[in-house]
């Protein structure tokens, strides 16, 4: 006896013989008509995730937090109506807006690479133009001197050293392992974000060897994988090192307020620039794709170079 499927109700006869031509033409799996925003959702995580950094599994868990008042609406059902209600809701947060609106493009492409017979509506999801600008700060030659100066007088002060003669975010440094540093061969192994920036290999300048290697010690005496610990011996997460560390550390420093984290990566790319040093190396150190780049295997002499290259800081 031959099994039927419901394709769908129609108005008119017209209609469903339409709807009917669609599907012979481009038979979709009829159970998913019936899944939800929700199992959706959470089969796309299932394949994305693994391949994605932690930060931004954190990134994409903000933007599902939005969606609560839709998902458990039939993800067929999804409209740009709905879409767009969400984002206008979200007020001034432009960067939420875009990485909302990157979710729900890679969502549907999951649907539809799964023979979901669904419209991409993100594609029509307007976030406006940015209108803030970001600005960073590099700090001062002078500024640098100064937290040389109390390096061993304020706990912390090294990491914003570190941060400065290497170009790494402050969440790839926090989330450098000890068994991808590599002291005595004077790199590490970190990075995220993009496909240049994974695991890339980051050249120890000589002056903050010593920095790092009080790190790897104290990290292996508390029985801890990360670099750089808290007082409980754990990984130091970006929100205590933000509140509890950079922002007293700016106050007693009398730094500007206005420095933030990122401004050491910008402090790098700033200082090398004024160096001899090779443009693709400065590229590979941060993490910058460059067509010149055309794999992620790094040779002896590569690493070679990109110490020599990040030395030229003085």
């Amino acid at each position: 006896m031959q099994k039927r499927q419901t394709v769908g109700y129609f108005e008119t006869r017209q209609q469903a013989l339409q709807e009917l031509a669609l599907f012979n033409e481009n038979p979709y799996d009829i159970d998913a008509k019936k899944i939800t925003v929700e199992g959706l959702h959470e089969k796309w995580k299932d394949e994305k995730y693994p391949k994605i950094a932690h930060k931004t599994h954190q990134v994409y868990n903000m933007c599902w937090n939005y969606c609560q008042d839709i998902k458990d609406m039939a993800f067929v059902d999804v409209r740009i109506n709905h879409l767009q209600a969400i984002v206008d809701g979200m007020g001034d947060k432009w960067s939420a807006k875009k990485a909302f609106k990157i979710m729900w493009h890679q969502m549907y492409d999951y649907a539809i690479k799964n023979d979901m017979n669904v419209k991409k509506y993100s594609e029509y999801i307007d976030i406006g133009k940015k209108t803030t600008k970001l600005v960073r700060i590099p700090f001062e030659e002078v500024e640098i001197d100064k937290l040389w100066e109390n390096v061993d007088r304020m706990d912390f002060i090294d990491t914003i050293l570190i941060l400065i003669y290497t170009g790494l975010r402050i969440s790839e440094l926090l989330d450098i392992k000890i068994e991808n540093v590599h002291i005595d061969k004077e790199y590490m192994v970190g990075g995220m974000k993009t496909e240049a920036g994974i695991d890339r290999v980051i050249p120890l300048h000589k002056r903050i060897i010593p920095l790092i290697q009080r790190y790897y010690d104290k990290a292996v005496e508390v029985g801890c994988e990360y670099l750089i610990v808290n007082s409980l011996g754990t990984q130091m997460k970006y929100s205590n090192y933000r509140r509890e560390k950079w922002d007293i550390m700016m106050e007693q420093l009398e730094f500007s307020k206005e420095h933030k984290p990122h401004d050491t990566r910008h402090t790098f790319a700033t200082r090398m620039d004024r160096t001899p040093a090779n443009k693709l190396c400065i590229k590979r150190i941060m993490g910058h794709a460059s067509t010149d780049i055309t794999d992620k295997v790094y040779t002896h002499k590569d690493i070679e170079e990109l110490i020599e290259a990040v030395n030229y800081l003085r």
